[in-house]
């Protein structure tokens, strides 16, 4: 199906443009500028990464367990700011901070790319009662990438 190699290529295509980004990003601005959440750069860095592992346990989990799949929402209701907190991200080494969100990232999209077409109607039930299927959730991917990537070209830009 051309929709997950369409997907997974622009995921690779976001990653790729946000990693000469973030290595050439003015290291006061990282830890300092906040978004609407008041997450810094590096707290928007590590959600991606957060995203990226929660999303590729929900895509595999999606094609072998039974549907509609229960599974732990990081992403509603405040959690992922816990996932960021419990983490530090502030004080996260840049460099590999920046190599987490790579090889989370590129390995999301390799699971995509990889997906069984015949589950892609399976579907996860969010913690807000929301019944998604594992289409919309691959398809949604890159719109919530290019979300906090187009933050931290803002925050950059201050």
């Amino acid at each position: 199906m051309e929709l997950l190699e369409n997907v997974s290529k622009d995921i690779r295509k976001l990653l790729g443009e946000l990693d000469i980004i973030l290595k050439n990003v003015d290291m006061n601005k990282v830890a300092t500028k906040t978004n609407s959440q008041n997450r810094t750069i590096r707290q928007i860095v590590g959600h991606l990464c957060d995203s990226a592992s929660n999303n590729t346990h929900r895509i595999i989990h999606l094609q072998y367990q039974k549907s509609p799949l229960i599974f732990p929402d990081y992403a509603n209701l405040g959690v992922n700011d816990i996932w960021i907190k419990i983490q530090n991200y502030n004080n996260y080494e840049w460099d590999d901070l920046i190599h987490l969100l790579k090889y989370t990232t590129m390995h999301v999209a390799h699971v995509i790319q990889n997906v069984d077409r015949s589950k892609l109607q399976h579907q996860w039930i969010s913690a807000l009662n929301e019944h998604i299927t594992l289409e919309e959730m691959i398809v949604d991917y890159p719109r919530h990438f290019k979300l906090h990537y187009d933050e931290i070209v803002d925050l950059i830009a201050q």
